[in-house]
């Protein structure tokens, strides 16, 4: 009954914005964290970024976030939950950005901590992705 529904992407020039959306039902998202993926042609699926559950367990970890050095300061992941929607913002769009992007969600998921950080293997519910094309 869980279910990710990614929406936002499109085809935007180098320097452009987008924001992705993933529209969470069936569960709190409270309790969960989210990450996201992309996938570009030719190549792997690559972490982006990663936000925290938020169920206040006192381990000081609640919404904290992930960026891959690819994106950093270029991407910013938030979560509304009273939306229950997750969102992508991702600003100063370049041609490598270009790819299939996918939210997944893991119950009690902590994106990092010093000996860890999250991976594709960590989570069990996943959209279907939604394209974005970076290009002149």
């Amino acid at each position: 009954q869980l279910q990710l529904v990614e929406s936002g992407g499109g085809s935007v020039q180098p320097g452009g914005s987008l924001r992705l959306s993933c529209a969470a039902s069936g569960f709190t998202l409270d309790y969960y964290g989210i990450g996201w993926f992309r996938q570009a042609p030719g190549k792997e699926r690559e972490g982006v970024s990663c936000i925290s559950r938020s169920d206040g367990s006192g381990d000081g970890r609640d919404g904290s976030t992930y960026y891959a050095d690819s994106v950093k300061g270029r991407f910013t992941i938030s979560r509304d939950n009273a939306k229950n929607t997750v969102y992508l913002q991702m600003n100063s769009l370049q041609p490598e950005d270009t790819g299939v992007y996918y939210c997944a969600a893991e119950n009690g998921l902590v994106c990092w901590t010093p000996v860890y950080t999250f991976e594709g293997a960590d989570f069990s519910s996943w959209g279907q992705g939604t394209q974005v094309a970076v290009s002149s």
